[in-house]
């Protein structure tokens, strides 16, 4: 068992970052509801167990919207921009909403990614992981993080909603760099700037679609009207946001940890190149060992809660750690191995309750697509540098790696 005493738990350095699972193991059985202190000196309880990770999803007195649970006076000590377009781009969409308007904003979008709809996207989705890695084969190396992971979800979710191929490397720009800081503190000036960036963009993308349509899910958007109500422009923007990050951020990650996980699994590549059909269990294993998302965004407590021993004040930020519970030995045999036959995964990588990823369907079809494409075409993918010097990104939401550089024979 590692030794650590309770105040030196440091969520934020880049050796946490690298390998948090200790962290999270010593966690669960010391402060399983644990105040941490952000970088900028405010606190929030985080929750490691799974059943109280499970618990906090489907408590309604943990809210989403912290205007539904602070005070005045705590919002001001926030110091956060509230009345700015960009702040309101960042939070202003159903993942940060609760009922009802998380309800009609959920309606509105749904349409757009009903498993039917996304398993249409089958052949495309193929021929995107065909083409990308045709023109990789004759290289024998690459990031396939840049070259693959990122390239495959971003053609994907931009065609659906019809976004130009030109954009898509400022997109990733503009997404990482809002990523990166989301949950580490104070929206600081470079994060505001992406977010200005971003916003000014897909403003003239909507107003395009609407004096001029396509057969695309923006145009279904600045359209749509569900039970006699419309997005209005902010909450347009604020979706289109969510879904342009979360369309491809998680699945660039899921790729990515994927294949590591594999390459550091050997046993395990093995059996995934011999049985391509296991591909669906295996992407709920990588969900489960090392995903994407590593923690949910903010929970606001919206009246006093005794939980788990804990007084946890109105107002007060509660982080759901979804990669603890992914690892939770009371949940899960032997979590801390990688076994892509696991019978048993009721692992919680999209969430639960009322804010269940409503990509999962996507995600998962581009994650099979993907590896086993990958695994097909290049027999003898392997790591090209120590495992040990790969870097991670920073930030509480995401888990994800800067660059995965492998190599590969050429025929």
């Amino acid at each position: 068992m590692m030794t650590m005493a309770i105040e030196q738990v440091d969520l934020f350095s880049p050796a946490f970052k690298a390998n948090p699972y200790p962290t999270y193991s010593w966690l669960r059985e010391n402060g399983p509801v644990y105040r941490a202190t952000l970088p900028d000196g405010q606190t929030m309880w985080v929750v490691t167990r799974y059943a109280d990770v499970v618990a906090v999803f489907k408590d309604e007195r943990f809210v989403k919207d912290f205007r539904n649970a602070m005070t005045s006076a705590q919002i001001e000590e926030l110091s956060l921009p509230i009345h700015s377009r960009e702040f309101r781009l960042l939070t202003g969409h159903m993942l940060s909403s609760d009922p009802a308007d998380h309800t009609r904003l959920r309606a509105l979008v749904s349409k757009g990614f009903t498993p039917r709809r996304i398993e249409q996207l089958r052949p495309r989705i193929q021929q995107v992981a065909d083409d990308l890695l045709a023109a990789l084969q004759e290289r024998g190396e690459m990031d396939l993080i840049a070259d693959f992971a990122f390239p495959l979800p971003m053609i994907v979710i931009s065609e659906l909603l019809g976004i130009p191929e030109a954009d898509h490397d400022q997109f990733r720009d503009w997404s990482s760099t809002i990523i990166n800081h989301l949950g580490s503190g104070p929206l600081d000036p470079e994060t505001m700037a992406a977010a200005q960036a971003f916003g000014t963009y897909l403003q003239q993308l909507a107003r395009a679609r609407r004096a001029a349509p396509t057969d695309d899910l923006i145009s279904a958007l600045v359209a749509t009207e569900g039970q006699g109500d419309q997005l209005n422009e902010d909450e347009l923007l604020a979706m289109l946001f969510l879904l342009i990050v979360a369309g491809h951020e998680t699945t660039v990650n899921l790729i990515g940890n994927g294949v590591l996980a594999l390459l550091q699994h050997p046993d395990q590549l093995a059996k995934l190149r011999q049985e391509p059909a296991l591909i669906a269990g295996a992407i709920e294993e990588f969900l489960r060992y090392d995903g994407s998302v590593e923690t949910s965004t903010f929970r606001y407590a919206r009246e006093d809660i005794e939980f788990r021993g804990q007084h946890i004040t109105k107002g007060e930020r509660v982080l759901v750690v979804i990669a603890a519970a992914d690892h939770d030995p009371e949940q899960f045999a032997q979590p801390e191995d990688l076994d892509i036959m696991r019978a048993i995964n009721r692992h919680v990588a999209f969430g639960q309750g009322i804010h269940y990823c409503l990509g999962a369907p996507l995600a998962r079809l581009e994650g099979q697509i993907a590896i086993n494409t990958l695994l097909r075409r290049l027999p003898t993918l392997r790591l090209a540098v120590d495992d040990k010097l790969l870097h991670w990104r920073p930030g509480l939401l995401m888990r994800g790696l800067y660059a995965l550089p492998v190599a590969y024979d050429v025929a």
